[in-house]
């Protein structure tokens, strides 16, 4: 069994600052990926940001420049550093841990985390 448990999200205005963070426990195996998703109201889930164990990231065109994904391998937690943040970045930000076991890939999430971006 794996749980992500998420923390970080709230209140900021336009051009500000936000930092998320989610550890991973459990059977977690080595090679996995992490990442955020996102749900803004009336929209489906949509991919944020990922990261290798290994280190190697992906972020969605509308974060690039703005949003950082880092991760700590020793503690299995992953760290979204938001900057200059803009009102359409306002959602329901998912933590997820995905990884292959005998060919099947599992994927785990989190229970979310509001992030609201207003003035």
């Amino acid at each position: 069994q794996v749980r992500l448990a998420e923390s970080g999200g709230g209140l900021v205005q336009p051009g500000g600052s936000l930092r998320l963070s989610c550890t991973a426990s459990g059977s977690i195996l080595r090679n996995n990926i992490m990442g955020w998703y996102r749900q803004a109201p009336g929209k489906e889930r949509e991919l944020v940001a990922t990261i290798t164990n290994g280190g190697s990231t992906n972020y969605a065109e509308s974060v690039k420049g703005r949003f950082t994904m880092s991760r700590d391998n020793a503690k299995n937690t992953v760290i979204l550093q938001m900057d200059s943040l803009k009102p359409e970045d306002t959602a329901v930000y998912y933590c997820n841990l995905a990884m292959v076991i005998l060919g099947q890939e599992y994927n785990y999430w989190g229970q979310g985390t509001q992030v609201t971006v207003s003035s």
